[in-house]
């Protein structure tokens, strides 16, 4: 499952890429997306869900190839190491208690997708605090409006299938992900371009 509502790490990498450094880029967000497409990968491979298999494999590689890219980038690898070893650490430890304590397919199945969708909609709600700055500030700058776009129809898309297998697991958490898409569109109509770009000139 492919969460959108965190920024966008293909202008994350190009921005990396042109700077030839990680100034503004955050790491957290690769990894946290990472362990995400992880998470609902092994949720698929129990689930023999062939459709959440490949979307999250193809999510886990990307999300992995733009970890390399920021520590290429990162002058202080140590840290980055750091906090990529830890989440390894507690994967490892989730691994071991979803495939070897749990007592059977089912058991380990409820308690793998739940955790999958408490930590997926985790994500969704993460940047509430940067939709209230944006109503502080009255500027929608930090905001994209191509990804908003594109966390809703995910959001939609994954909700309208976790319905149609009747799968709870894959539906609620992605609920999150079109409200706050909504909240986002909400902000632009409030707050157009033009509006912010006028408020910016002032404030200067």
């Amino acid at each position: 499952m492919l969460p959108g509502c965190i920024r966008n790490p293909r202008s994350d990498l190009r921005h990396m890429q042109m700077t030839q450094s990680v100034d503004s880029v955050q790491f957290l967000p690769f990894l946290t997306t990472d362990v995400n497409n992880l998470g609902w990968l092994s949720y698929g491979v129990l689930k023999g869900d062939g459709t959440l298999i490949i979307v999250n494999a193809i999510g886990a590689v990307l999300q992995t190839l733009y970890i390399l890219a920021y520590l290429h980038y990162c002058p202080q690898k140590r840290v980055v190491l750091l906090q990529t070893a830890t989440l390894l650490g507690v994967l490892l430890m989730g691994y071991g208690y979803f495939w070897l304590l749990m007592p059977d397919d089912e058991a380990r199945l409820q308690q793998l997708g739940l955790f999958c969708s408490v930590f997926t909609i985790s994500m969704y709600l993460s940047p509430l605090a940067d939709l209230a700055k944006v109503i502080q500030t009255k500027s929608t700058h930090r905001l994209s409006f191509s990804l908003t776009i594109a966390t809703l129809l995910t959001s939609a898309s994954w909700s309208l299938y976790g319905f149609r297998l009747r799968d709870f697991y894959i539906m609620v958490p992605n609920l999150p992900g079109i409200l706050t898409s909504f909240i986002r569109l909400w902000l632009f109509w409030k707050y157009p371009p033009q509006q912010d770009k006028n408020y910016r000139l002032l404030q200067t």
